[in-house]
């Protein structure tokens, strides 16, 4: 049972750092320390809400295999 969740943990690890790769190419590090002074507010559409909601239950679903793991230690 262990092995498994190891390896769950793995796949979901893989597809979350996929998820976030792809989502808005378009930001940059200046923009995490203020320098994006044109920068609006803007919601998500499309494709781009849709993989946030999926970056959003993959963490989800490893948090919870993270828990699960920890008890079967």
């Amino acid at each position: 049972m262990q092995t498994a969740l190891n390896i769950a943990m793995i796949i979901i690890s893989v597809l979350m750092i996929a998820l976030i790769l792809l989502q808005s190419k378009g930001s940059s590090f200046s923009g995490a320390f203020g320098g994006d002074a044109g920068s609006i507010n803007r919601t998500r559409r499309g494709v781009e809400k849709t993989l946030f909601q999926f970056t959003i239950g993959a963490a989800a679903v490893y948090v919870v295999l993270a828990i699960a793991s920890s008890f079967l230690i």
